[in-house]
């Protein structure tokens, strides 16, 4: 094969793969934009906003990023990660001293129970227990509106964290596309070039070489 013609294979095909991972880097660049421009826009509509640094409690203080956007709109992944996990994960951990809303549901039942054995033997200790419940109740409520915030916006991280990745995969599609144009350019420039007579040493050729200097080196000894 002539050598330029393998040039010339090398350098279109050098061409075809820059051309397949700019579209992929460009795909995949829209795509992260999506993600970015539709977790901000959600997370602006919630209109939530971390409490100013005058406010914060010891315990929030304690929070490096809690203090770092204190008084801020939360509007990105990041921002959605720390006010599920530093802010309302603090408070919920506090609300029923570390019992979580399935939890709380089982102490539930078992208070329903013995109010009712309570009713049925006239229990002086019923208005206690009643009282116990309401404030299960009122726990469990409060616990459910914050683990299920604290959810869709853990959510809303996720899919941030998706976005960011397919921006980092599409630099190194733009970045491959780059280098396979500069090597096909260096292949087409080669191929202009080489004499169109100059052929690719092959196989045969190398056999053909070696043969010749076999006699030669059967002489001199």
């Amino acid at each position: 094969m002539k050598r330029r013609t393998l040039d010339l294979i090398f350098s279109c095909g050098g061409v075809a793969l820059a051309a397949v991972l700019l579209v992929m880097g460009v795909v995949l660049t829209s795509n992260a934009n999506f993600a970015k421009d539709y977790v901000s826009d959600q997370l602006r509509a919630q209109k939530i906003t971390f409490k100013s640094a005058a406010e914060l409690t010891a315990d929030e203080r304690k929070s490096e990023c809690v203090v770092r956007y204190a008084g801020q709109l939360l509007s990105t992944g990041k921002q959605a990660e720390c006010y599920a996990n530093e802010f309302i994960g603090l408070h919920v951990a506090s609300t029923a001293n570390g019992k979580t809303y399935a939890e709380l549901g089982e102490v539930q039942t078992d208070l329903r129970a013995r109010i009712a054995a309570a009713q049925k033997a006239d229990d002086p200790g019923l208005a206690d227990l009643q009282k116990q419940l309401q404030d299960v109740t009122a726990s469990r409520e409060t616990l459910f509106k914050g683990e299920t915030l604290r959810g869709l916006l853990l959510t809303s991280y996720g899919f941030s964290v998706f976005g960011a990745k397919g921006d980092q995969v599409a630099t190194v599609a733009y970045a491959g596309a780059g280098l396979l144009v500069v090597l096909s350019a260096a292949g087409f420039l080669h191929a202009l070039l080489t004499p169109r007579s100059r052929r690719f040493p092959t196989h045969e050729r190398f056999a053909t070489n070696s043969e010749r200097r076999e006699p030669t080196a059967a002489g001199a000894r």
